[in-house]
């Protein structure tokens, strides 16, 4: 992730301290739970750009553990209802299955179009049967892929074996035919675009023009986490890849135009970063403002602050990876593990799992990190943590794995401010 001279020259020092709280601040995570109900997430979602859905569901869907750690006293109905009751937000591709702020349909049109341009082939068998799939939902509402009789089984464009009925979905979502009316746990149901957004939305042009709009894409991206390394290919990802050897005119030529901060921080001579002007003033606040007392919250595993990795090894010297994909055996830590936060700091992440049914939580596993001291300011912050976590997911009752009850420095989980 080292950085050279090509990239403009920093204008602005960071300590590591500053960097990290400037980041979770930019996160709405400092401190965590403060935002307030639905204008709280719709005011998140306008921060960042996108949080990405990922809908399996351990101890909530991906975008729910973003908002349980941002939103004070957060249920997932609040989501439900932005997504699809008031349609405020929306699921759309935005380097991965994302939901975004309805009003910038307007600003995907030119993905929306290359989905067509690239998938849109008549001679593709889910295009052969999309009009038979846009018909169907036209007479009959919206439909899921086990709502079609014929279940034929294909490749589809993603290299993924499915079914026609299914890709014919997925390919006319993207083209943004579709969208999401509901879902029933992972499944999603379709309906026409025209009939679940204003028309007014859909026909409006794309507001960005064709010079600006490599550059709008790297504003965005960058505000999607607050700071960020330019060389770190994996965050750069977006609906319309903005390639490397894009980046470095795009980016100089923004920090010319004062909308981006070239950003060194202390320690980290090899490195270069950027935020953008228009979150200054959250710096300032971060530097000119007392530090409140610690609180703790647990991070989602897709969360935006987690998006580049490089960069939490870098600023808050935490390894993270997302193990779900991995074989069992080849794990270090689980297949879910959350990581903890508490301050500004990663103290530590742990394995939960929930029986809805019990309504159980259990703590199968936590780690500390490398040279966690458990204070009781930290062990009172971890219950407020836990127990708020239990609420949001409607626990009744919490159970430790055999491991927990061998660490004393895990002795607040045992504690009955944990029973309800």
């Amino acid at each position: 992730m080292s950085t050279n001279s090509r990239w403009p020259a920093p204008s602005l020092r960071l300590s590591k301290g500053e960097a990290r709280r400037f980041l979770l601040a930019h996160q709405r995570l400092w401190p965590p739970r403060r935002l307030q109900g639905k204008d709280g997430i719709l005011e998140y979602v306008r921060q960042v750009g996108s949080i990405q859905f990922d809908p399996i569901n351990v101890v909530g869907r991906n975008p729910d553990l973003v908002l349980q750690s941002r939103t004070r006293r957060y249920q997932p109905g609040l989501l439900e209802e932005l997504l699809y009751g008031e349609r405020r937000l929306v699921e759309v591709w935005d380097k991965a299955a994302s939901i975004i702020l309805t009003s910038d349909w307007p600003r995907f049109a030119r993905h929306r179009e290359r989905m067509r341009r690239e998938y849109g082939s008549p001679s593709n068998p889910q295009m052969k049967a999309a009009p038979q799939v846009i018909e169907a939902i036209r007479d009959r509402g919206p439909l899921s892929s086990i709502d079609f009789k014929h279940q034929d089984r294909i490749r589809s464009d993603w290299g993924i074996p499915t079914t026609l009925a299914r890709a014919a979905l997925e390919i006319l979502h993207a083209m943004g035919e579709l969208v999401v009316d509901h879902r029933v746990g992972t499944r999603r149901a379709f309906d026409l675009t025209e009939r679940l957004l204003p028309a007014d939305l859909v026909s409006a042009p794309d507001p960005i023009d064709d010079s600006d709009y490599r550059a709008w894409q790297v504003l965005r991206r960058i505000g999607g986490l607050g700071l960020v390394s330019p060389t770190a290919s994996e965050y750069w990802l977006t609906s319309d890849k903005v390639k490397s050897k894009e980046r470095q005119p795009i980016l100089s030529r923004l920090v010319e135009a004062g909308e981006l901060v070239a950003v060194a921080v202390e320690g980290l001579p090899d490195q270069k970063f950027f935020l953008r002007q228009a979150d200054l003033p959250t710096l300032e606040a971060v530097r000119s403002k007392r530090p409140s007392q610690p609180k703790a919250s647990f991070i989602a595993p897709l969360d935006n602050l987690m998006w580049q990795r490089d960069l939490l090894r870098l600023i808050f010297d935490f390894d993270y990876i997302w193990e779900v994909y991995k074989p069992a055996a080849q794990r270090k830590y689980g297949y879910y593990v959350l990581p903890v936060l508490y301050g500004d700091r990663f103290v530590a992440r742990f394995d939960p799992k929930f029986d809805r049914t019990s309504g159980e939580l259990t703590i199968a596993n936590w780690w500390w990190e490398d040279g966690v001291r458990v204070d009781d300011r930290m062990s009172a912050a971890l219950i407020v943590c836990v127990r708020e976590f239990m609420r949001y997911l409607g626990a009744v009752h919490i159970r430790s794995g055999a491991k927990i009850t061998r660490d004393k420095r895990l002795g607040w989980l045992l504690s009955r401010q944990l029973s309800r």
